[in-house]
């Protein structure tokens, strides 16, 4: 399992929030790349980032940050938020991505995200972000009356190289992650699935690596407050995640 420590950009800054909540933030730099050099020389092999402002107003206003971090550090970039067209794929990907995450359009427009995918080997994933089991879109302002588990089988015998599975109520939170819902999701998939949301302590990494579908398991998690609140350091979890 791979750890993918986070960076949610919302102008500039490194910051979290609770639910995905815009009015919860919480700011905890106003120098992203340093961290993603902190998190490049912990060890990680890659960092998650997300920008906030493009998934809730298609804007690229963090574009220059992502650019920045991805000259700056030598692991690899899986970023996402606000990703809605082809050239807002190739952009990321010119700009140093080495996997574009799309969510809203994977709801709205799958046909695309499999063409991309097909574009683009391995640098195509499908950001799933749920309330329960209802696929929330436009930066989790809106559901969608999309199944996740039903979305998930959408996506099976496609070049999608990863599925990275929200779960909204809990992201920021630390309250553990919805191991049952993950487990649905692995049961319906062939695709390497991400996990995210409740991660709060090294005991959280540690019930994600052992779950199980037959021989199938988790292919990472993503950790992004915990780390910033030294609930765990990234090396720890890494160490964690080996194991």
């Amino acid at each position: 399992m791979i750890l993918y420590p986070a960076i949610d950009l919302r102008a500039g800054k490194a910051v979290r929030l609770e639910q995905g909540d815009f009015s919860r933030e919480t700011i905890y730099s106003d120098d992203p790349v340093k961290i993603a050099l902190d998190f490049a020389d912990a060890g990680a092999q890659w960092i998650h980032v997300v920008d906030l402002d493009g998934a809730r107003d298609g804007t690229g206003i963090n574009r220059t940050q992502i650019k920045a971090m991805a000259s700056a550090v030598s692991c690899s970039l899986q970023v996402g938020g606000g990703v809605r067209t082809r050239a807002d794929v190739v952009e990321l990907i010119e700009s140093g991505a080495n996997r574009v995450v799309i969510g809203t359009v994977a709801v709205e427009t799958p046909d695309l995200v499999i063409e991309l995918a097909q574009s683009y080997p391995n640098q195509i994933a499908v950001g799933l972000d749920a309330r329960g089991s209802d696929v929330a879109v436009r930066g989790w302002i809106k559901g969608s009356g999309v199944d996740l588990v039903e979305l998930t089988t959408r996506y099976d015998n496609t070049d999608v190289a990863a599925l990275i599975v929200t779960e909204i109520g809990r992201d920021g939170m630390m309250m553990g992650p919805d191991v049952k819902q993950l487990g649905k999701v692995l049961a319906a998939t062939s695709i390497p699935v991400i996990a995210s949301g409740g991660v709060g302590s090294l005991d959280d990494v540690r019930a994600l690596g052992k779950l199980r579908f037959g021989d199938r398991s988790l292919n990472g998690v993503i950790a992004g407050r915990a780390i910033y609140e030294k609930r765990f350091s990234v090396a720890e979890a890494i160490k964690e995640c080996s194991i």
